[in-house]
């Protein structure tokens, strides 16, 4: 939504990289709170690279349930599925390993993380509706 001015999250200058971040993640909430409000289910498909951010979306969600699914197909999957995208759509990053290590630290066994790897995407969203209700909540 922000065109002149913007700056990818992990672009620079950081500060404004996170102002921006920031920012997305209060509207996301808002938005998901009023489609709750309106009696429907909403999904915030973001990355949440702490636990620091995962509460900051829940106080943002208080008033409501929440749940959190990762999706964690491994780090094979995840670099294959990296080759076969669109060229422009890819996102060239070298370090699995220690991504995968540090959100295992930093969530633990916080909801649920979902190994997806031989999942299409259909089926992935067809467990998660049916089965995140019991395996991902976190508050």
């Amino acid at each position: 939504m922000i065109v002149n001015g913007f700056v990818w999250a992990l672009g620079e200058p950081a500060d404004e990289a996170a102002r921006q971040v920031e920012l997305l993640h209060r509207n996301l909430c808002a938005l998901a709170n009023n489609f709750s409000d309106a009696g429907f289910t909403p999904l915030i498909d973001a990355t949440v690279p702490s636990r620091e951010k995962l509460d900051f979306f829940l106080d943002l969600l208080s008033a409501r349930r929440g749940l959190f699914v990762v999706l964690a197909p491994g780090i094979d999957a995840c670099q294959y599925r990296n080759t076969i995208r669109d060229p422009r759509e890819r996102f060239d990053f070298d370090d699995y390993e220690t991504l995968d290590a540090d959100m295992k630290r930093e969530f633990g066994d916080v909801g649920w993380w979902f190994d997806t790897a031989t999942l299409t995407p259909d089926q992935t969203a067809d467990r998660i509706v049916r089965e995140a209700s019991r395996r991902a909540p976190v508050n």
